[in-house]
Parts: structure tokens; sequence; C-alpha cells
């Protein structure tokens, strides 16, 4: 201390600095720590907390990756903290169960073949979606605008139409109700409607038991945005809030997207429909075209699928086990169907002559003419050598006995030429030998054959140098313009494609006179039996190159089976029972009851049923047709169904079932 001035004194004081900031080194100290230890402690709260409000954005995320890739069955996700996390989940969620349900309802939509049950599905499925107690869909008719109902669901059953009197309606008649004037002029509305609005919806209001309800309208469109039809929700008016939950326009938006997907189903369907119906025609067509070919076939294409469809309905309800397994699906139905109608469809290209030949010298015209004409200037030469000799001084007593000898053995050759034309009974070998005798006989041509014939017939004849006129020819004349030459695309080759094995004739055609007359049994040459037989080459080769769906592959072997016999001697492929599938089977069956049965054969009479029936006995006791098949079309009287239907009363007789079965070899 010193002394000071005026100021006074001045005193000096010393503290050492530890001692003096000790407190604030200590204070300094524990906020470092107590600051250090709160971050401790906050990181691990902070890593949790975000932990916690990361993971709902996480599950999120996968949600969105799994929604990505149309899995739909991803957990919900948890709830957040977050409200705005929350709400994003909530809306991630309502979406994911929209696309599930969008998806699976187009899924199963699409998944329907059939139109009518594809109707009941929208119908249920946009109910359920809607969660509306009753449901309408109307379409709109071919031919105009008017929308006709086509189903009705109501809690959840399907109704029958008729019993609602539910009505169709034109949308731009002022008559018709409210709600659907206003939904021709907008894409959907939303109407409340009380009983005495509901106009021909009334009984629909009754059986749900809802004096008002909300009325949804939504239309359906086309791909060409077309009104095609309308899909009708009545959902009940309770007078509750839920209701408007139910009409949300979210909601209205959803119906209407799986209303546009349900629209393209049934368009598709319908369109198949018409495409299926214009097929079916055609192949009607088609088989009414064969049939008028031919006026002694009318209606063989039409009776074989009668007589067909009998006799697999009849299978596929059989309690034989020999058709246990024989239950045909919607689509084998269709191919059998069209096989049936399509059997014979290679007869276009048979020649209408060929198969309509009553004679044995029947082609475009019978030549039993030109036969008869030759013995007429036999005749006419017997009575010219007659006269001859009485102007040379001949016995005219003499002379006249010879003569009408002459013309009396004539008249006799020619009645047996015109009765072994006709091919009812068997030739033979006396009535062959007596052909040969004639054919020996000779007339004297004067004219020049070659002369306004076609060009082909010219050059058949130019295989053999012209004769000098006049010139002596036989009564029955086998000439070399005779014999058609087959062209060398007819012929088939052993390793066809088709498996055909047919014995193939050298020439297409053998019109030679003595060899057409020498026929033993009927009026076909062993040519043209294997052109009315080449039918069902055709028959399979046209099928065979026909698009058909898959469901219809096996349309080709259904029906070009019918001419195949169990012991594998029939035509065209000789195959054995085996190897035919049932369908084919019954084929063969029904073709050959109806060819037995036909009023309209020229080269028969039609027979009765227990003639006809006797005959497949014989065929199935020698492995000509399936023996199984044949006791069911005996056992379940299916011929009785096709005579009650299709045959002339005359021809319906009694018919013994068990002596047929024990014709047949079988267990009765």
């Amino acid at each position: 201390m010193r002394e000071g001035g005026p100021q006074g004194l001045q005193l000096a004081l010393l503290v050492p600095e530890d001692e003096l900031l000790a407190d604030a080194y200590r204070i300094r100290w524990q906020g470092a720590l107590i600051t250090l230890a709160t971050l401790l402690l906050c990181l691990p709260l902070g890593w949790l907390t975000s932990r916690i409000l990361v993971k709902p954005l996480r599950a999120l995320v996968q949600e969105a990756d799994a929604i990505r890739s149309f899995n739909f069955r991803f957990p919900v996700s948890r709830r957040s903290l977050v409200l705005e996390v929350d709400q994003l989940s909530v809306s991630m969620g309502r979406m994911k169960d929209t696309l599930a349900s969008f998806f699976q309802i187009t899924g199963s939509l699409s998944a329907e073949t059939r139109f009518a049950p594809l109707l009941e599905r929208v119908l249920f499925e946009t109910v359920k979606i809607g969660q509306a107690q009753a449901g309408l869909i109307y379409l709109r008719e071919n031919d105009g605008d008017r929308m006709q109902p086509h189903g009705l669901v109501i809690d959840g059953i399907s109704q029958a139409l008729p019993a609602f009197d539910v009505r169709g309606h034109e949308p731009g008649d002022p008559q018709s109700p409210a709600w659907l004037r206003q939904l021709s002029k907008a894409d959907n509305v939303v109407i409340n409607l009380g009983f005495e609005q509901a106009g021909d919806l009334q009984k629909v209001l009754l059986a749900m038991e809802c004096p008002r309800v909300h009325l949804i309208g939504i239309r359906l469109h086309n791909r060409h945005n077309e009104t095609v039809g309308l899909l009708i929700l009545l959902l009940e008016d309770s007078g509750d809030q839920s209701d408007l939950e139910k009409l949300r326009p979210d909601r209205i938006a959803f119906l209407q997207a799986v209303s546009g997907a349900a629209a393209v189903s049934i368009e598709s369907q319908r369109l198949q429909a018409k495409q299926k119906q214009l097929l079916d025609a055609f192949i009607q067509l088609l088989a009414g075209a064969i049939d008028a070919k031919s006026p002694y076939t009318g209606g063989h294409c039409q009776r074989v699928p009668a007589l067909t469809l009998m006799l697999a309905q009849a299978a596929a309800v059989s309690q034989d086990p020999a058709f246990s397994g024989y239950q045909p699906t919607e689509d084998e139905w269709e191919a059998l169907h069209i096989a049936a109608w399509l059997h014979d469809c290679g007869k276009v290209t048979t020649p209408e002559y060929v198969v309509d030949k009553a004679t044995k010298l029947e082609t475009l015209n019978d030549r039993i003419h030109e036969i008869r004409t030759r013995f007429e200037v036999l005749k006419r030469d017997a009575w010219i050598s007659y006269w001859q000799a009485i102007a040379l001084g001949g016995d005219e007593q003499h002379l006249a006995e010879l003569r009408n000898a002459t013309l009396a053995g004539l008249d006799d050759d020619f009645a047996f030429v015109a009765r072994c034309n006709l091919g009812g009974e068997a030739m033979a070998d006396a009535d062959l030998q007596r052909l040969r005798s004639l054919a020996q006989r000779t007339w004297t041509r004067t004219l020049d054959d070659r002369l306004g014939v076609s060009w082909e017939e010219n050059r058949r004849q130019a295989r053999t140098p012209a004769p000098t006129l006049p010139v002596s020819e036989p009564l029955l004349a086998d000439k070399p313009e005779h014999l058609f030459e087959r062209a060398e695309g007819e012929l088939i080759p052993e390793d066809n494609p088709w498996g055909f094995k047919l014995d193939v004739p050298r020439y297409k055609y053998n019109r030679g006179e003595l060899y057409n007359l020498s026929i033993a049994r009927g009026t076909l040459t062993r040519e043209e039996r294997y052109i009315i037989n080449h039918h069902m080459v055709q028959t399979i080769m046209m099928l065979s190159h026909l698009p058909f769906p898959g469901h219809l592959n096996n349309v080709a072997e259904i029906a070009g089976g019918h001419h195949e016999k169990m012991d594998g001697t029939g035509y065209p492929k000789q195959l054995k029972r085996e190897e035919m599938s049932l369908p084919a089977r019954m084929m063969a069956i029904a073709d050959i009851f109806e060819a037995l049965t036909a009023a309209d054969r020229p080269y028969k009479k039609a027979k009765s049923l227990s003639e006809a029936l006797g005959i497949m006995a014989t065929m199935c006791r020698d492995a000509h047709i399936d023996p199984e098949l044949f006791g069911l079309f005996i056992n379940a009287e299916i011929y009785r169904q096709y005579a009650d239907r299709f045959l002339d009363p005359q021809q319906i007789d009694a018919v013994d079932p068990s002596g047929l079965l024990a014709k047949a070899g079988l267990r009765a």
C-alpha cells in the first residue's frame, strides 16, 4: 500500500487464478458434461425415433414395389405417428385394395367363356363392390337403340326377369323412366327413387323391401365408345350418413372403370357368339347345299347330326361302365356338332350323276336309250331283210316266221339288257355269259362318230385310228374312248400325310357298256365306287386345312371316321376300333342307320325299323360297328326316338331288342 495523491490511497490485491475462476471452471465442465451426456442420450433416442418414423415409410416403399409387381397380398402398412405419413398409408391401402379388386374382377370376367354366365358374373361382381342390394343389366338390341333387360340380381341371387315385369326401353322415348332419360345424356347418374317413381322396377323394390333406393346408372361402352348397354345398381336408402359413403365420387369412378372392363368383355363375348352363329350358319348352308345337289339324299346331312346327338346324349347319361368316362365339355359338344354337320362336306367334289346313278348305264343321261336305238336299228334291219327277200321271190310265210322270230328275239334280248341295267339283283354267271354273247352281235354305223363331240372326247377317240365307214360295231361296246385317264394329281401316294389306305383304280371312269352292264351287284363300277368313297378323303383334307381353334382340332377325326369298320376293313384309313374316338364310332352308327332307313335313295327302298336294325346287328357281329354303342342304341331305344321324328309311319314296326342283341352277339 502506498499513499496516493488527491485521489486517496490505492490498494492492489493479488489472488491466484485457479482460486478466482474455480467456480467458473467447475460450471464450465459441468455444462460440458451435461451437454455431452445429453448428446449421448439423444443420439440413440434420435436414432430410435427416426427408426420409428421411417419404418412406415419403408413399409410404404415396399408396398409400392409390391404393387408395381402386381402383388396385392403384401401386408398393410403400419400406422404412423406423423399425420401426413398416416394419411399416405391409408391412401396407399385404398389404392391397393382398389387395384386388387379391379384386377380380380377383370380377370374373372375375361376367364368366362360363355355369354349368359358372363352377364351374371358382371352383375354379381358390381353389386358386390358397389355394396348394393340389387342390380340389373340392359343390353342394346342388334337392330336398334332399345335397351332390353338381360339379368337381375337381388340379395346375391339371380332372378328370373319375367317374374318382375322389367321391360325394355328406348332411351329417347319420352315415356321411358326418368333415370333412363338422364342416363342417355351422361355416362353415369345417381338418383334417389321412391316407389312411385320406380316405374317397372316397383316389383324389384318390393323384393328388396325398400320403399326408397339410391339408383346408380352407368352406361356400358364398347371399343368404339358406342353405348352397348346399361348397368343399374340399387342401394337401400336408409337415411343414414353411411349411404353417402357408398355414393362417394371415387366409388362411382371405380364402378365406372369396372363397368368399362365388363363392357369390353360383354362385347367380346357377343362378337364371339355372333361368329359362332355365323360359322354354324355357314356349316348348315354347306350341308344344305350338299343335300340339295341330290334329290335322292336330301336331308342326310341334317338327319345324321340329329341322330349322332341322340346317341351322344344317351352315352353321356348312361350308367354302363363302357361310357363312364364320357362326360363331354361344352367345347367337346361343339366339336361333335360341327363334325356331324360337316361329315360329308367332301361330297361337294363328287359328281351328282355318280351319287345319283340309279342304273348301270346312267351317266349324265341313261345310255340304255342308245342301246335301245341299236336294237331298233337291228329290228329295222330285220324288216329290210324280210322285204328284200320278198322282192327276190322268197316264201312270204317262211320269211314272215323268220322275221317274227328275229323281232321277238331282239325284244327279249333288249328286255334282258334293260333288266340287267336296273342292278336290283345280283348278276348270275348265266346272265353274264348271255351279255357277252349279245355283245358279239353287231350293227352297222354309217355316220362319223367323231363329228360334233367335245375336244376332250375327241382326244380319247384319237387313241385309235378312225375306221372306214360304214363300219360294223358291237351291240354292247367297250371302246378305248370309254376309258378316262386319272390325272397325276389325283393319285394318293402310300406315304401320304393323312394316312389314307385306298386301292386307287387305274382309270378315273370306265364307261364301257358291257363293263357297266356286267356289274355284279348294284349300279356302280369299281371306279365310281372309288369316286364316292373318295368324298371321305376330300372331307378329311378339307377339314384338316381349316384353321380351327385348339378345342376343335379333332373335328376332322370325328367327321372322317364314319366309314371305318371296327375290324380295320373300312376306308379311307382302315382304322380299327381302338384307333377311333368314341364320337367317330357314334358317327358310323348314325350314318349307317340313316342310310338304311332313308326313303329317298334311288338304288333301294327304305328299310323298316326291324329290317334296318337286323342288318346292323349282323354288321355288329361281323365287327363292322361298335358293339357297345350298338347295345346302347338298342337298350336306350334311340332308334325309336329317331323314328318318331324322321321316319314314315309305315316304316315303324315291332322291334325285338333281345333278339337283336342276341343276333349281334351281345348280352341283353
